[in-house]
């Protein structure tokens, strides 16, 4: 059995670890509720984006746009979104899941890390990292979107990459968070998308095709990344939150264990020491 000297000092010292992930769970439930605002704000816009355009394109027929055609690079961008820090339970594993068990070859993959976590586990795994915006992520705004996707829409456009993937987590709720790998260009259709929409009748342009979805798609590529964004980071505030609610719980029962541990060792002392006085007393008389 430990001694009393050593119960002592792993009880203080899980207390005050205790201490520290209560502090964590506080931040993090504050921050939680300004991210949860703004991904809540920002939700609508980025589902109607999505619907919108992915409507817009099914019912324009065959249109033969850089955005839009395939090309033959065999190369995959993938815009990993994770956070810079850890003690958020899976949230960064599961990201980095998605893209290790994504069937991909590492070999056919870019990856535009955002967030150092994301980076250094798929550098880890041996992926290339083609640029790394990990500042990003502690503040998302619209112009910080807007330049990735340029960067990606222009490695697209040179046929350096032939596809567009998004990884990220989705907000569902303050305790519930789904990653998800989203493929952006080109755009594809699922079965059965759509079927509610009279597909014969075909989108008309004003003043060209060409000229309009140059404006709309980097809108739309840069809407949906900036709403992942946003959907992130309060699924990482999230996540952590519940991290450290864990751990705080998980602190008290150890405590409770240890003072349990602590007064049957006292108990054992004192009981040790009477023993002694009373067979010492016995051996005088």
């Amino acid at each position: 059995m430990a001694s009393m000297r050593d119960i002592k000092r792993r009880k203080g010292s899980i207390q005050s670890t205790q201490q520290i992930t209560k502090a964590m769970k506080l931040v993090s439930t504050v921050k939680l509720q300004k991210a949860k605002n703004r991904a809540e704000e920002t939700n609508p816009y980025f589902n109607y984006m999505y619907q919108t355009v992915s409507s817009m394109l099914r019912r324009s027929g065959t249109i033969l746009h850089p955005y839009l055609k395939a090309n033959d690079s065999q190369k995959k961008a993938v815009v990993v979104i994770t956070s810079n820090r850890g003690l958020a339970g899976g949230y960064n594993s599961n990201v980095v899941k998605l893209v290790t068990g994504s069937g991909f070859s590492k070999e056919d993959v870019q990856v535009y890390a955002i967030g150092h976590k994301g980076r250094e586990a798929l550098e880890r795994y041996g992926y290339e990292i083609k640029s790394d915006d990990s500042e990003v992520v502690e503040a998302p705004t619209y112009a910080d979107a807007a330049e990735i996707c340029s960067r990606v829409l222009k490695a697209y456009q040179n046929g350096e990459i032939g596809e567009i993937y998004l990884a990220y987590t989705h907000f569902k709720n303050t305790v519930s968070h789904e990653p998800k790998m989203m493929k952006l260009l080109p755009v594809e259709f699922a079965e059965g998308e759509g079927e509610a929409e009279d597909t014969n009748v075909l989108m008309n342009y004003e003043p060209d095709e060409e000229e309009a979805l140059d404006m709309i798609i980097p809108k739309y590529v840069t809407s949906l990344f900036y709403g992942a964004l946003v959907e992130a980071v309060a699924s990482e505030n999230g996540a952590r939150m519940q991290a450290m609610d864990s751990a705080t719980s998980n602190a008290e029962e150890m405590i409770s264990d240890l003072s349990l541990k602590y007064n049957r060792a006292r108990q054992s002392s004192i009981t040790q020491e009477l023993t002694e006085i009373i067979a010492g007393a016995s051996a005088i008389s």
